[in-house]
């Protein structure tokens, strides 16, 4: 098999059910430019790209060439990761194409897609060959009125009681972490298709452009109706990199830049987009914390970062927040709880680490990025505070 030296460039589109991914896809294809395509689909669904135009854009539409290739019974974020990276080399390999676009399902998350396209290519490097194929942009195809309504764009912004929330119909409860999902696509992106924007004000599509920027500070945002966008934006844009993207999220962004936390943006001072950090060094009681989210306000968009609990003083956890979902999971042990020969090791390796080191509690530290809009800062400090164990002083180490 005959091996394509120049790699062939790999467009990811996600996006949530009915946002317009197959009809951003179909408008590329009609007008491909001087690009060779190839398409690969992962729908549950009935798949609907136009074969006539992928006729147009690459060579034969039938199956077996390659030129449309569904990935249907999974997903291709999991169980489907094989086969996607089967196909991606048998369409690399045959040297028809410049392009291969995959359109991913509505419920794939980016990552693991983009780090088994990356491990691909290293894999191939490793060996010392040329990458077959390389990610040039992951898109996130956004329903602009579905973001109103999901993160509550200048609409029923008073706090919540989920306690005392009424209970929801069933098809409600299914899609409750909906808006987790499309903020991880949002967060993991290089370009933003707001789609849909005849549908919003422009009061409302500032505020959801202010809210995408809050998440992913440096996603391209392209503004569009019926999926009009032209393949300039959306190809050879060179803007994917593993080890860029995999940081570009907002609240790590606020991590890294704890100083501009209390910045006012004309962003902030139009929309009121704000971003919190909660920082202590003692640890939460866990019943505590899991009561102050039943109490969360509506208005906080989202909240991730690390923490500990006075319950397991030696693990790390980070706690992530989207919407009304709260999820708490494990992320090992503490530097400090390592052997003296292991954090021995790893001052040596990062000698950062001693930036944020406490000689009371190590590297713990209870560190959460909030990013809402019209934030109560006062409150979230409060309540927050209020769930810290203070004055515990974890093991000593050894």
């Amino acid at each position: 098999m005959k091996v394509n030296y120049t790699p062939c460039k790999v467009c990811l589109i996600t996006g949530y059910l009915g946002a317009g991914k197959t009809t951003l896809l179909n408008k590329v294809l009609a007008e491909p430019g001087d690009h060779r395509i190839a398409v690969i689909v992962n729908d549950i669904g009935e798949i609907n790209i136009d074969a006539k135009l992928i006729e147009k854009s690459g060579g034969g539409v039938t199956e077996q060439t390659g030129d449309l290739v569904p990935l249907t019974n999974g997903c291709i974020c999991c169980n489907l990761s094989q086969d996607l990276a089967q196909q991606l080399s048998d369409l690399a390999c045959t040297n028809k194409y410049d392009y291969i676009v995959i359109e991913a399902s509505g419920i794939c998350e980016p990552i693991p897609i983009a780090q088994t396209i990356t491990m691909m290519a290293q894999a191939t490097l490793n060996q010392g060959m040329p990458a077959i194929v390389e990610i040039d942009n992951i898109v996130s195809v956004c329903d602009a009125a579905r973001l109103v309504d999901e993160f509550h764009c200048g609409n029923d912004l008073e706090a919540t009681d989920y306690e005392n929330m009424e209970e929801e119909e069933d098809e409600e409860e299914e899609e409750e972490d909906l808006a987790s999902l499309i903020t991880q696509q949002l967060e993991f992106c290089n370009t933003v298709v707001l789609n849909k924007i005849d549908l919003v004000s422009e009061e409302e599509k500032g505020t959801v452009a202010a809210v995408i920027h809050a998440l992913n500070p440096g996603a391209k945002i392209i503004e569009a109706e019926h999926g009009n966008v032209p393949v300039a934006e959306i190809f050879d844009t060179g803007l994917f990199d593993y080890e860029k993207s995999i940081m570009s999220a907002g609240w790590i962004y606020a991590l890294e830049h704890p100083e501009e936390d209390e910045d006012e943006s004309g962003e902030v001072l139009e929309y009121g987009i704000q971003t919190y950090i909660f920082e202590r060094r003692e640890p939460f009681y866990m019943e505590k914390l899991q009561n102050v989210f039943m109490n969360w306000p509506a208005n906080v968009i989202r909240c991730k970062g690390y923490v500990w609990f006075k319950e397991n003083p030696n693990d790390a956890f980070i706690l992530e927040q989207a919407g009304r979902q709260v999820t708490i999971q494990p992320d090992g042990i503490w530097l400090a709880c390592a052997t003296k020969k292991d954090r021995d090791e790893a001052f040596a390796e990062y000698p950062d680490l001693a930036d944020d080191w406490d000689d009371v509690y190590g590297d713990r530290v209870n560190r959460l990025v909030i990013i809402g809009q019209d934030l109560d800062k006062e409150w979230l400090h409060d309540n927050l505070q209020g769930a810290i164990c203070e004055g515990f002083k974890p093991p000593v180490m050894e």
